[in-house]
């Protein structure tokens, strides 16, 4: 597969490989079918190693690690795959929000290279089983706004809502 199919398309690893077992134990190492074979597995195993290293992973931690995604650079050619840039993404428990501001650390040394791409949460009252997605737009001016600062996840929550616990995920790229 041409690599602009794969940036176009997705990671993407074929299930339909058969190889017959049977055949394998018939082929005279030192036949161009044997050579053929080791590439063909070479290859397999080359196109099964690029996919799982490009994966987005499915963690939401505590603690910042590369997430598998990649975005393009603005400076460089579009669609240029040596230039994309890898995401990193950690999730913030930012506790109960009462009414107001709320300003917890993120402990990430930001600096005027980050990108940000992604900041989103979620926000819940356990006791009344009420859940709002952050960032919230209320239909009344009821919102919650989400900001991130070189030091800090903002939380400003104007909902009438008290919650018992909240978490802020951030994806970003360094440079």
């Amino acid at each position: 597969m041409p690599e602009i199919d794969q940036i176009n398309y997705g990671s993407y690893v074929p299930t339909t490989n058969i190889w017959d077992v049977g055949r394998l134990y018939d082929i005279d190492v030192n036949t161009t079918e044997f050579k053929e074979l080791l590439v063909r597995l070479y290859q397999n195993i080359n196109l099964i190693s690029t996919v799982l290293n490009t994966k987005a992973t499915g963690y939401y931690i505590n603690e910042e690690f590369v997430s598998g995604k990649l975005f393009f650079n603005p400076a460089a050619t579009p669609n240029d795959a040596s230039q994309l840039r890898p995401g990193y993404i950690i999730t913030i428990n930012t506790g109960a929000l009462g009414a107001g501001v709320t300003a917890v650390n993120h402990n990430i040394p930001i600096t005027n290279t980050f990108k940000f791409m992604f900041i989103y949460g979620a926000a819940s009252n356990t006791g009344t089983l009420v859940y709002y997605s952050l960032p919230f737009a209320g239909a009344t001016g009821n919102n919650i706004e989400v900001i991130v600062t070189s030091t800090q996840v903002v939380i400003t929550n104007n909902s009438g809502v008290t919650f018992t616990d909240s978490q802020v995920t951030l994806e970003y790229c360094k440079y």
